[in-house]
């Protein structure tokens, strides 16, 4: 580290896009100094080297991205570049709002000081201040009125009425109309402009104490089929960026403080800023004899210059959310959130919060029945009163929350056939080329996976109220006799051409204690049986191995248990798939394995790990294969087939060239060979670690003769993978 002043430094997730197309997710450590901004895999020691360095100076920018989800996570993604050179950037991102705007500010506070002493020196130096005709007023955003000329921003020093502080997006939609800016001085320059036409309120009612009111009719664009607009208004004892974190959320959290929402799920994410979400009311107007509403819907959101956060709402179709069974979709004419700040009271951050909403429930007898709509609407405005006596419920709020990540709506429980379809889909292509092996090994070492930096007290508290799970967990035997498999099982350490259990404390596991000092333990007793082998070969390539009549897969299902198959596909002039069973009673609730098996595909392939060793065989083979633990779903192409009762893992060996060259290696020696494999999904965070092993096998001297022609009917499911 250099000797210059540290301005601002500390954990942040490294956000970015491989040149494969994947995008990836690091920790890393960061440190801001008066003149330059580095980061490095650890809090860097005496005269570390950090990974990636900018300097920066007055001709710096920083990019809001807005929200992105990634792997299962949601962060707040800020890009850092000079205009001289904007290929030469760092993208950092924060799994919470507020440390990604302490950022942003210490950034921006460096790069103003270069300003300052530029034109402290007499340089000419153009400010970028935002000089457009068009007064923003009180809510002014420099997110919005940027990104109209960020993408030629500063092409040409002649044009000084450019910001400095850009963003990604193009504003928000036009179909959204914007009502918080009704108060300000761009709605009157705008007056003529339905989109900017000022309301009129009038105070209906006070109720749980919000404030509710009702839009006068004196306005000539209300269409003739929605309501008047209502809205609530409220204070909540809690910063902006609290409640706007609480509000975005689509999870099972917003049940606690919205009585109208059932579920939701991410239909498209069109930017950082802009979302299509599908919504599901929950509404308890008669249930019995009216129809459930849902919504799909546009969202979008910015943060203003002052503080406050603006949440736009407005109904759209798409195509990957039709109308579903059993539902009537009812339609948003405008509505939204306005979070702004507040002066503090004995201490708490206060923020008054709005709510509006404008829409139309449909069905045929809402026209008949206006309290029906009513009651309905103020059910929805209610979750203001919701969110107060959510935050009122807790004195102490030390660490500042995560943003919650949305489920996408093709992998969400609620999903059609469609939408099963769309995930079947959505499996990338993950090829990979020669000159890239030195770059991706590094990217895909454990030293280099995904992992978080929690909150060391917040462990420690956690730690005191949980135990591990496997502790508790009870023996239940299985009956592995009426399983098999055409590779044989010899527990004889000598034996050829056979599979046994491998010992599953060779294989070094993420501990309890990994996020803070990346320990490792044993794997330990893993949590399925291994209780098949299968060795197949034929001349084209075997998928959906599992749908073979008298398979163990078959046979677990048929008992009621849970079968998870791994088909490790060798391509060649002759196709080979080795297929393992591994089979559980039940998968427990909630637990990392279980949201393995029901999750999507892109939590699937970020998730899904093996360990691979060769204790015995030639040394240039050991070498070749290693022992570092590999993230197969980065690696290689993998595709999911969830069954009733088995998930099955097609692992395409030959979509890596990579590992298709490691492959034909070790291919001709194999008969010489003892291999060892563990399967396990990894942990991220303290609540799912420790790891786990789903199960670990020995292979042994494997002759290639030996393998069988499976005997496999035409996959039904195959014509759907290829729409």
């Amino acid at each position: 580290m250099s000797n210059t002043k540290v301005v601002y430094d500390g954990w942040m997730v490294r956000y970015g896009r491989r040149k494969i197309g994947r995008s990836f997710l690091h920790m890393r450590y960061f440190v801001l100094e008066s003149r330059l901004l580095a980061y490095y895999k650890r809090k860097p020691q005496d005269n570390v080297v950090p990974i990636k360095t900018l300097v920066i100076d007055g001709n710096c920018r920083v990019e809001d991205r807005g929200l992105k989800t990634q792997h299962g996570h949601m962060v707040y993604v800020l890009s850092i570049y000079n205009k001289k050179d904007k290929y030469n950037r760092i993208t950092m991102a924060a799994f919470n709002i507020q440390e990604a705007l302490i950022w942003k500010e210490k950034i921006e506070s460096v790069i103003d000081q270069h300003q300052e002493s530029l034109v402290a020196n007499g340089n000419k130096y153009h400010s970028f201040e935002y000089k457009s005709g068009m007064d923003s007023g009180r809510n002014a955003s420099s997110s919005d009125q940027e990104s109209q000329y960020s993408a030629a921003e500063d092409e040409e020093d002649s044009r000084p009425s450019l910001m400095r502080r850009t963003t990604i997006g193009n504003g928000p939609p036009e179909s959204i109309l914007d009502w918080t800016q009704e108060s300000s001085a761009l709605a009157s320059q705008n007056a003529n402009n339905q989109a900017f036409s000022r309301k009129h309120w009038r105070l209906l009612q006070c109720q749980n104490g919000l404030r509710i009111f009702e839009e006068l009719l004196e306005v000539d664009f209300l269409p003739k089929s929605c309501s008047r607009a209502m809205k609530a208004v409220g204070v909540v004892e809690a910063s902006c960026e609290e409640i706007f974190e609480l509000v975005m959320s689509m999870d099972g959290t917003r049940a606690e403080w919205d009585c109208s929402f059932q579920d939701g799920s991410l239909v498209d994410e069109v930017d950082g800023h802009t979302a299509i979400l599908y919504h599901r009311l929950q509404l308890d107007w008669f249930p019995t004899f009216v129809w459930p509403r849902d919504l799909c819907y546009v969202r979008y959101w910015r943060r203003n210059d002052d503080g406050s956060y603006v949440v736009l709402f407005c109904s759209r179709e798409h195509e990957n959310c039709g109308p579903q069974p059993g539902y009537v979709r009812a339609h948003i004419e405008s509505g939204g959130f306005n979070i702004s700040p507040l002066k503090p009271r004995n201490g708490r951050p206060r923020s008054q919060v709005q709510h509006l909403m404008q829409i139309d429930l449909k069905g045929w007898g809402v026209g008949y029945v206006s309290s029906f709509q009513q009651h309905c609407l103020l059910q929805m405005l209610n979750s203001v009163a919701g969110l107060r006596e959510y935050f009122a419920q807790t004195d102490e709020r030390i660490a500042p929350p995560r943003i919650p990540v949305m489920v996408n709506m093709a992998s969400s429980s609620v999903s059609t056939k469609k939408s099963q379809k769309i995930q079947l889909n959505s499996v990338h292509n993950r090829s990979q080329s020669l000159d890239n092996a030195a770059k991706m090994m590094d990217e895909y070492s454990d030293e280099d996976e995904d992992f978080q930096i929690p909150d060391e007290e917040a462990y420690k508290a956690e730690q005191e109220t949980k135990r591990v799970a496997f502790e508790e967990e009870p023996v239940v035997e299985i009956d592995l006799s009426c399983f098999s498999g055409n590779l044989r099982r010899v527990d004889n350490e000598n034996s050829r051409d056979c599979w046994r259990l491998s010992d599953g404390n060779n294989f070094k596991l993420r501990s309890k204690r990994f996020c803070y000092d990346k320990s490792k333990m044993p794997g330990g007793k893993p949590l399925m049986d291994l209780v098949a082998v299968d060795w197949f070969k034929d001349t084209k390539r075997m998928d959906h191995v599992a749908r073979r009549s008298g398979c163990a897969a078959q046979v677990a299902s048929q008992k009621g248990h849970f079968c998870l198959v791994f088909n490790l596909q060798v391509p060649g002039s002759t196709n080979y798939s080795m297929v393992f069973y591994f089979v559980t009673k039940e998968l427990a609730p909630g637990s990392l394995l279980q949201r393995f098996v029901d999750g999507d595909d892109e939590f699937r392939n970020s998730r899904m790990k093996l360990i691979p060793s060769v204790p015995k065989g030639s040394w240039i083979v050991r070498q070749s294969v290693g022992s570092t633990p590999c993230l197969l779903g980065k690696a290689v192409d993998c595709n999911y087939i969830r069954g009733a009762n088995y998930l099955e893992v097609d692992v395409d060996i030959g979509s890596s060239t990579v590992a298709n060259g490691v492959l034909g290696l070790v291919v001709g020696v194999i008969t010489s060979l003892v291999v060892d494999m563990a399967f396990l999904v990894q942990a991220n965070t303290t609540d799912e670690l420790p790891e786990r092993l789903i199960g670990a096998v020995r292979i042994s001297h494997l002759e290639l003769k030996s393998a069988i022609v499976p005997d496999l009917e035409p996959d039904p499911e195959s014509s759907v993978r290829k729409q």
